[in-house]
């Protein structure tokens, strides 16, 4: 039997990039061992559209194939005036269709599907392992192992592994326990409501994803499944309660959407608010303990950046762990550094900046003046006419991913092969 460097993996939170995560590592033969607060799966209204640089994270996972299947691909996206809903720009991603062999247009899959997809596929077909109501409470590790302090309904206990991942959160008890209150960023001052509603959007010639500029009724409509349910995330006055959401709701879609419907003539499944955040942990790497996503860093949702940019920070971590198992890697130290800073790295230079211009731009408080503005709205504007300078424009999303298997030395291999 092949000697390895490490013998677990323990990810802390069952959501999409655990998930993730775990089914990678499992279908690489490394036994992973998740830990869930909750007795289920997440049900709420999160993101459920994934951009270019997420999906070869999905091919090698092996799931793409079932969420095209199940789900959409998203090709039509444009932003519209307030008042009219005129086009202001956008753009058609038919270019993406066929890269190297792939289809990396923005894939749709309900994410409470998807979650249960990669559920099933990390657990029934490769090995891993899941507790459900384990709420970590506490971290540790030494020079030999790590672990994390548990409370069950059977009573408290102790879980050990070679590395603990946190993929717990916006609200990671994983990073808390690393760097305690410490979360560079802000918060917008701004709510979001975030519902899925079956409305038809199609009888007035709407996009597959429409985003509405206005300082205070901007929103997103944006297709998740083929039969008329969409997303459609807009903004309210902050600070009120639930119920006070619940009722306004019925006038701001009455105001906002393109009919100006009345209560009863479209349906809310789900109905959300949530705060903002543009934050990322000092580091993504203490010792044997690493972060990845949301409890690494957070982004605002305009343009899908959060979670998009977690499943990069996945796949990354994955090639990490998955060299270091197969002996790939001299300095599986220095090699997880490198994971924390360049993840940092690309947070900081592309989705912080990006995301917030996306919320300035879908909240702007001059919407007639702000194509003139815009220099990505203008970039867009001329690849309507040139294929060639859109797909390379969108393309340029693909900057948010980075190949840590540059960094393999193999040196076992050299080093046989030097009769060493």
């Amino acid at each position: 039997m092949v000697e390895r460097p490490f013998k677990k993996v323990v990810i802390v939170g069952a959501g999409p990039s655990g998930l993730l995560l775990a089914l990678l590592l499992g279908k690489h033969g490394i036994p992973v061992h998740i830990l869930e607060a909750s007795d289920h799966l997440d049900q709420q209204p999160r993101a459920a559209h994934y951009g270019t640089p997420a999906i070869p994270e999905f091919v090698r996972a092996g799931i793409v194939d079932e969420m095209r299947a199940r789900g959409l691909i998203l090709t039509t996206m444009c932003w519209r005036s307030p008042d009219d809903h005129a086009y202001m720009a956008g753009f058609n991603s038919t270019c993406l269709s066929d890269i190297d062999g792939q289809d990396l247009r923005t894939h749709c899959f309900v994410m409470q599907d998807l979650d249960q997809l990669m559920l099933d596929e990390a657990t029934q077909k490769h090995g891993a392992t899941i507790s459900w109501e384990h709420k970590v409470v506490g971290l540790g590790q030494d020079a030999d192992k790590a672990w994390v302090d548990v409370e069950t309904p059977a009573g408290s206990t102790r879980v050990e592994a070679d590395y603990i991942v946190g993929c717990d959160g916006a609200n990671s008890q994983i990073r808390r326990s690393l760097f305690g209150d410490e979360f560079p960023g802000f918060t917008w001052d701004a709510q979001i409501i975030a519902t899925n509603t079956y409305y038809d959007f199609d009888k007035f010639g709407w996009h597959d994803a429409n985003f509405i500029v206005h300082p205070e009724n901007f929103y997103m409509a944006a297709r998740i499944t083929k039969d008329n349910l969409f997303r459609i995330t807009y903004g309210e006055t902050p600070g009120l309660t639930r119920e006070e959401y619940l009722e306004r709701q019925p006038g701001k879609f009455e105001a906002m959407l393109p009919g100006h419907p009345k209560a009863g003539e479209y349906t809310i499944v789900n109905f959300s608010p949530y705060k903002m955040h543009q934050r990322c942990a000092p580091r993504f790497r203490v010792g044997r303990a690493l972060l990845a996503a949301d409890a690494a860093h957070l982004c605002n949702p305009w343009g899908g950046l959060g979670i998009t940019g977690g499943f990069v920070d996945v796949g990354g971590l994955f090639d990490c762990l998955a060299g270091i198992w197969d002996g790939r890697v001299r300095d599986p130290d220095a090699l997880l550094d490198l994971y924390s800073e360049k993840r940092i790295e690309k947070w900081r230079d592309i989705i912080n900046p990006i995301s917030q211009e996306n919320f300035r731009r879908v909240s702007d408080s001059d919407p007639a003046t702000r194509f003139a503005r815009d220099d990505f709205m203008q970039l867009l504007h001329r690849g309507e006419q040139d294929e060639a300078l859109l797909k390379d424009t969108l393309l340029r999303f693909m900057d948010v991913r980075y190949d840590f298997t540059q960094h393999f030395d193999d040196a076992p291999a050299k080093a046989e092969a030097n009769g060493a």
